[in-house]
């Protein structure tokens, strides 16, 4: 035998000897390769875990899980003899059975599929018993969400099926079609949380599809894991009777403990029915409400961004005090001819200023505050100035995201010196331009979360703890809540304190005086060029031991001592004292007729003037 045989004879051993180690692996070793080779009579079964519930601040339950069941369907055994009955007892119609066999075909003729999903447990109840004489179906329970009340629906979010999209961008590779996940709100916040782990099952079936046991005793099977239980930080009573007041209106309402940063409400209207969107109905549902003109899928109090308006002479002050253009008690003489004034001419100083929400004083302290004689060019001046500003309003959370957790917060906008380089150009600006900002309007925006947060600022006199709507999940605090100080001197809170107390008892928020409460706010007429100006307010109660701070916008609706003034000392009232002692400001906030003869008047005029464009 010459050598040449001797190689092709030894390659061919080789190769043999390297098929027959191969295949001893796959057929004897290697348990993945023995599944799917028997994958025509194993079944693969999920065991989706019960999703985390949610409680309120006080343990009650809010959302909880209600049973429905998937029909799963194996088309290599299904009888279609037998689909008249099915079809009878399913109640659908023949078309709808013969595209669902055909789509679950296409998938696969010997896997299973989805043929009918979230069969409520009433209906499922009447069907199961006969549900077992047809071959090649089995049901898979699954849950949704249930919830106790009617509210906070934006904020607590919802579940759906997840989508081919999200399951591209799952880097985790946890997911797989079919699986559900959190959408918005909290459910998409604490997703990993309360997702638990989801558990598989492999049995074993002839190719009549009768069950012959587990796969090899279970040894693939995995365990379900619940997702973990929440504690929000909602005060149910205190979120109802909220809910309550601005019900027909389109406002956002944002309440805070401001000695620990926790959420106590957060209304946001129009609303809608949680559980619209929970279950089978919830594609058909979710259009309807999408597609309603007052927009309820928005979360006014972290999206909508309004002028803060006079609410934002509070910082105004503290700024100016703190800059040392302004003293406390400095008196400075108001023509009113400055800018656009409801404030008789006079004398203020700080105090007064605020009581009496003087345009013209804050005129002239932001003026003070932007030109500082830091350069003889009064361009090069207002940026020096502008930058200043700009430090000390960041401190406070204007202008970015406060952090709070859940998804969607919207920034706001505080104009820095590179917008207005931008829109006007270099040196080109000067306080001229931007003394609107004085007054809280201009460019500025903010959202309620923001202003609900400036009052815990000023009733914390120099610092906030980050806003949240979550205390704590299976038990352990919520992280990544942190103090956050602002660099002004506490003595010049007070002062501004002195000035809103007076708002309540003698100026625009007289409507939001309680005598026995005493409350610190800021009423905001905000200008809305679209329409009826904005109602705004913030505040905080009681002076002296704050436990709450509150923002309310109510879209408009004309003067903020009105319907948001009302609004939010009605708040304040249901959670200091628990009960309401003016039942003439609670009508009157729930008949939701804010505006005065004169406001009317200018409705009608603006409506007109639509009509003849």
């Amino acid at each position: 035998m010459n050598t040449r045989a001797i190689v092709i004879q030894g390659f061919i051993l080789l190769v043999a000897l390297i098929f027959s180690i191969r295949l001893f692996s796959i057929q004897v070793i290697d348990d993945e390769y023995k599944l799917a080779a028997e994958n025509n009579i194993v079944q693969k079964i999920v065991d989706y875990p019960f999703r985390g519930l949610m409680y309120d601040r006080f343990g009650e339950l809010m959302v909880y899980n209600t049973p429905v069941y998937d029909l799963m369907i194996v088309p290599k055994e299904v009888n279609l003899s037998d689909s008249s009955a099915l079809i009878k007892l399913l109640e659908i119609d023949h078309q709808t059975f013969l595209t669902r066999y055909q789509k679950a075909r296409k998938y696969s003729p010997i896997l299973a599929s989805k043929f009918m999903e979230q069969i409520p447990n009433d209906f499922f109840a009447k069907i199961q018993d006969r549900l077992v004489a047809f071959d090649g179906f089995y049901v898979l329970p699954r849950t949704v969400r249930g919830y106790q009340h009617d509210m906070l629906s934006n904020t607590l979010g919802y579940v759906g099926e997840i989508n081919r999209s999200q399951i591209i961008r799952d880097t985790s590779n946890y997911y797989k079609s079919g699986d559900y996940i959190g959408i918005s709100g909290v459910e998409k916040q604490y997703e990993e949380k309360l997702r638990g782990k989801r558990g598989l099952r492999y049995k074993i079936v002839n190719v009549q599809g009768v069950e012959k046991g587990k796969f090899r005793d279970g040894a693939f099977d995995t365990v379900s894991i619940p997702g973990k239980s929440i504690h929000l930080t909602i005060n149910t009573e205190l979120q109802e009777y909220a809910e309550k007041l601005l019900k027909g209106k389109v406002a956002g309402l944002v309440a805070i403990d401001p000695r620990t940063g926790e959420i106590l409400a957060m209304v946001s209207t129009p609303s809608y029915d949680p559980a619209l969107l929970s279950g089978r109905d919830l594609g058909k549902n979710f259009q309807k409400i999408r597609e309603d003109s007052l927009t309820p899928l928005f979360n006014r109090p972290l999206q909508a961004m309004y002028p803060p308006g006079s609410m934002f002479k509070t910082l105004q002050a503290l700024i100016a005090m703190e800059e040392g253009v302004v003293r406390p008690r400095e008196q400075i003489y108001c023509e009113g001819n400055l800018i656009g004034d409801l404030a008789p001419i006079g004398s203020y100083d700080v105090v007064k200023a605020i009581t009496y929400s003087s345009n013209n004083y804050f005129y002239k302290v932001f003026k003070r505050v932007i030109e500082q004689g830091e350069h003889d060019s009064r361009f090069i001046d207002s940026r020096i100035g502008l930058e200043k500003w700009n430090g000390y309003v960041d401190q406070f959370g204007l202008g970015r995201k406060l952090g709070v957790d859940i998804p969607n917060e919207q920034a706001g906008l505080v104009p820095n010196i590179q917008y207005y380089d931008r829109y006007i150009g270099t040196n080109r600006w000067a306080f001229s331009n931007i003394y609107s900002l004085s007054i809280g309007q201009g460019e500025l925006l903010v959202t309620p979360l923001q202003m609900a947060n400036l009052g815990a600022i000023l009733a914390n006199k120099g610092f906030y703890y980050t806003p949240h709507i979550v205390k704590s999940v299976e038990g352990e605090p919520a992280v990544g809540i942190r103090k956050n100080s602002v660099d002004i001197k506490p003595e010049y809170f007070g002062v501004v304190l002195d000035g809103m107390e007076k708002v309540i008892e003698e100026g625009s928020g007289r409507r939001a005086y309680i005598p026995d409460l005493p409350i610190c706010g800021k009423t905001s007429t905000v200008e809305n060029p679209h329409g009826m100006d904005h109602s705004g307010f913030m505040g905080f109660a009681p002076k002296d031991d704050p436990q709450i701070a509150i923002a309310v916008y109510v879209e408009n609706a004309g003067w903020g001592g009105r319907a948001a003034g009302s609004t939010a000392s009605l708040v304040i009232e249901k959670y200091i004292k628990g009960e309401i002692s003016r039942p003439w400001v609670e009508e009157f906030v729930l008949k939701g007729d804010f505006l005065d003869e004169k406001q009317k008047k200018t409705l009608k005029e603006m409506n007109m003037a639509r009509l003849n464009q």
